[in-house]
């Protein structure tokens, strides 16, 4: 498809929730399988192996994942200036941004491979990681940090195609590595017992075979615009994609901190209570899917109607979402509250661990009540550009409320992991209040401006 054949795209007209749930529903299923993804490495551990490999792969998968969301972070800027690029039917300004990212990326990738070759010790030292577990989880830092040039490529392709409007070949490529994934953990960690390591080297040899394949993809079904012959001017771009990037990678970052502070108070509580509450954020992955594709999906949605000018329907369109949402939100509440221990046990077969896990998951289920509406803001906001209040919520929510409260219960005589839980649901209200307030504030000036 040529530059000029960029035309009409069901998200700029006709009705709103058909084209929405279609594009969010691959989503659905990407997220889907990058929690199971990652799942797998915890539960084949927990089957084959002792806590302290647990501990290792669930503060590790941790400490890997605030690494990730700096990429995927920066992704949403090349995301948002793509769909916004496409609902303009520019093709020129697309290409350019895609070569931008191209030498972003490539950079960001040495980077952040040497730091966490480099780093890895004082990682772990600073995570408070049981002196069982410090060796497995320093080795199993290294070795995914090494892949980090895979992450790198998989996030820069898969936010191009969703830019573009195309969730289903992101889909494709997950897939490919989480198929991949799961006969590696098997055979490393199961048949070879190489404990967390195995893990570590399933994830990155898979994610290896997904960028191969996703590069193959795109040979055979080239983007719709070009971008090699923008490369020269790919670099006036970059600036574009760190304003809209940089301030979701950051709060991203900053909120995997405050979630890896967290775990380091819960790890001066034990080798169980670090597993259990390890094996809760690896289920908080699968169970926020709904609201999380909703977001992802509202990016793409609102940017391409913003670049056409189309407020009213970026608006109708949040909504919808949220109206949808909030259905799973209430499904997955009922499920930590009352079966949090029959979920923590598809990880672990410890009935201490289960215990932990079940505890943690009750304090902390009213929060996925209020994700399912607080996401959806952030994607629709995301969409506008307004990532700099992203990024300011999210930081004020986690270093203003989550972590001192979390520190303060912890401290308290009787500690325990229901009593630090509390402190996410309390920091899921101030995210939420603070989304209404910075929508009715854009509402209103929207109105002044007649862009109804």
């Amino acid at each position: 498809m040529s530059e000029k054949s960029i035309g009409k795209n069901d998200f700029l007209s006709g009705p709103i929730l058909p084209p929405l749930i279609q594009f969010a529903l691959p989503l659905m299923l990407s997220l889907l399988l990058q929690a199971f993804y990652g799942g797998v490495d915890l539960a084949v551990v927990g089957r084959f192996s002792p806590t302290a490999s647990v501990s290792a792969v669930a503060t590790g998968s941790q400490v890997m994942q605030a690494v990730t969301v700096i990429v995927s972070g920066l992704t949403m800027g090349s995301t948002v200036l793509v769909g916004k690029a496409m609902g303009a039917r520019d093709g020129q300004r697309a290409g350019r941004v895609v070569a931008g990212q191209l030498r972003l990326f490539g950079l960001l990738a040495v980077v952040l491979t040497a730091a966490m070759l480099l780093f890895a010790p004082q990682a772990a030292r600073l995570m408070n990681v049981p002196a069982e577990a410090v060796d497995e989880t320093v080795r199993y830092l290294r070795i995914c940090g090494a892949g980090i040039v895979f992450i790198t490529a998989y996030n820069g392709i898969s936010g191009v195609f969703r830019g573009i409007g195309n969730s289903r070949s992101p889909f494709l490529f997950v897939l490919i590595a989480c198929l991949v994934n799961v006969v590696l953990d098997l055979v490393f960690v199961g048949l070879l017992g190489m404990n967390a390591a195995g893990a570590a080297l399933a994830t990155i040899i898979a994610q290896a075979v997904s960028v191969a394949f996703s590069l193959g993809y795109i040979r055979r079904h080239p983007l719709p615009f070009a971008v090699r012959k923008y490369w020269r001017e790919g670099t006036g771009s970059v600036g574009g994609i760190l304003r809209v990037g940089m301030p979701i990678a950051l709060q991203d970052f900053l909120t995997n901190l405050s979630f890896l502070i967290i775990t380091s108070i819960v790890n001066t509580l034990g080798l169980v209570a670090s597993a259990g509450v390890g094996i809760s954020e690896k289920l908080f992955v699968f169970l926020s899917i709904v609201p999380m594709a909703f977001m992802s999906a509202l990016s793409t949605f609102v940017a391409q109607n913003m670049g056409a000018g189309n407020y009213k329907r970026a608006r109708q369109a949040l909504f919808s979402a949220q109206g949808i949402s909030i259905c799973f939100g209430v499904a997955m509440f009922l499920a930590t509250f009352f079966a949090g221990g029959a979920l923590a046990s598809v990880f672990d077969n410890d009935p201490a661990v289960v215990e932990a896990a079940r505890l943690y998951l009750r304090g902390s289920s009213v929060e996925y009540l209020l994700i399912s509406f607080t996401f959806c803001f952030l994607g629709y906001f995301n969409g506008r550009e307004y990532t700099a209040f992203v990024m300011a919520q999210g930081l004020f929510s986690a270093f203003a409320v989550r972590v001192p409260l979390s520190y303060f219960l912890s401290r308290l005589p009787d500690a325990s992991v229901f009593l630090i839980s509390l402190a996410v649901p309390v920091s899921a209200v101030m995210n939420l209040t603070l989304c209404l307030l910075c929508f009715f504030w854009l509402r209103r000036r929207d109105k002044q401006r007649g862009l109804e």
